[in-house]
């Protein structure tokens, strides 16, 4: 059911009445109806979450290039306003893909936000291509929510020997699950004996067990 041109939903009627929400941003280079988006959403819908998506500014207008940080935020900020209008009662949950899941982290660590039960990154961009660092995640150590990291074996944005040490820094928050053979989108190699399907399915099955454990008690 479309919301605006801005949000999307993919609801599980069969879920409880108080499955959690998730709210579900994309990443620099792909708006909300792209097909990693879609699939993501699908899988998450099928293990009991609902799932609630949107665009940024950048991406309505047709442009490929992302918005100013503060619009970026913004948005973020509009959407968590939208999702906890949706939600009621049920838990909500926020993240996203790469760019999308910084965004959100950064505008918790920014705000006395306590609308939200935790924040799922589909791989966390520790740094810009060819510039190793570890500046972008400085940040994480102000938000103060549950935090799961879904991150591939080859993603070249993201050292795993250089996040596994900042996860573990940030103490019992903060949970890392490594897809193996997955790059920064996710994709998988033939010869890794693997499918996107399967890598899909990791994802979903994860990223649910870290919403409903922290939706229940």
């Amino acid at each position: 059911m479309e919301v605006a041109a801005t949000f999307s939903t993919r609801v599980n009627k069969a879920a409880q009445q108080d499955a959690p929400v998730f709210l579900f941003a994309h990443g620099a280079g792909a708006p909300l109806d792209h097909v990693f988006m879609e699939t993501a959403a699908a899988g998450l819908a099928a293990e009991g979450i609902h799932v609630l998506r949107y665009n940024f500014p950048y991406t309505d207008a047709g442009r490929r290039r992302p918005d100013h940080r503060n619009t970026l935020l913004k948005r973020v900020a509009e959407a968590i306003e939208w999702g906890k209008g949706w939600a009621g009662d049920r838990p909500l949950f926020a993240g996203g893909k790469s760019m999308g899941g910084r965004m959100t982290s950064m505008y918790v660590a920014e705000t006395d936000t306590r609308s939200l039960s935790g924040i799922v990154f589909y791989g966390f961009p520790l740094h810009p291509p060819k510039k190793p660092g570890t500046v972008r995640a400085e940040h994480l150590s102000s938000v103060a929510l549950p935090l799961l990291f879904l991150q591939g074996t080859r993603d070249r944005l993201t050292p795993l020997d250089a996040l596994a040490p900042i996860v573990e820094k940030l103490g019992d928050l903060a949970r890392l699950h490594v897809i193996e053979g997955a790059d920064h989108g996710f994709a998988v190699l033939k010869r890794s004996g693997r499918t996107q399907e399967d890598v899909q399915q990791e994802l979903a099955c994860e990223a649910a067990a870290f919403m409903l454990e922290r939706s229940t008690g």
